[in-house]
Formats: C-alpha cells, structure tokens, sequence
C-alpha cells in the first residue's frame, strides 16, 4: 500500500480539483484500536489508482478539524473518508471500515 502522508491541507484541495476519487485514513498513532483498523484495512486493499492519504491524528490535528468541518462529518478515529467528485460519499470508524463498499462505489 502507497500512503500520501497528509501533511498540509492543500494536498486535500489539489485532490479535490481532480476528477479521480481519493481516500483520507485519519488513524491515532497512540490507539491500538486504530492501528488495528489501519492494518486491517492495508492487507485488504487493492485499488488500482485510487490515492490514499495517511492523515496522522496526533500530529495533525488541525487538518483533521478541517476536514470534519468541511465535509460535515463527525470526528473519529480510526476514520476513513472516501471523497468523490468533492463529496465525501463514504464515512466509516473503526471495525465498519470496509473497502468492499468502497470498491462498489466504483462500478
């Protein structure tokens, strides 16, 4: 798996200007739970062009923030975001992350 680690909101809003979906992995790196969910989710990707951002909670939490704000969705982590076309069409938290679902989203 590829992470872009997130380290500045403009990375969010260069993506948002493309037509191609992306993922946010908003993962507490002092959370067993979340690091659970991180591991989880990594053995079962495979998307193929889909760019995945690693959003470090502790040490960016201010993104984190803005991305709850801007997209209207409640703060949790671990948290996946899959945002398509400027909307965040998919929102899941620790075990009901789930890439099946995203992957059908893409048919």
């Amino acid at each position: 798996m590829n992470w872009i680690a997130l380290t500045d909101y403009s990375q969010i809003q260069k993506a948002l200007e493309k037509p191609e979906p992306f993922l946010v992995f908003k993962h507490s790196t002092r959370c067993s739970i979340s690091s659970m969910a991180k591991s989880r989710f990594e053995r079962t990707y495979d998307l193929e062009g889909v760019v995945a951002f690693y959003l470090d909670l502790i040490a960016y939490r201010s993104i984190s923030n803005r991305l709850v704000t801007d997209f209207s969705i409640q703060h949790q982590s671990p948290q996946l975001f899959f945002i398509q076309e400027g909307i965040c069409t998919y929102n899941a938290s620790h075990n009901s992350i789930n890439i099946d679902e995203i992957k059908q989203m893409l048919q």
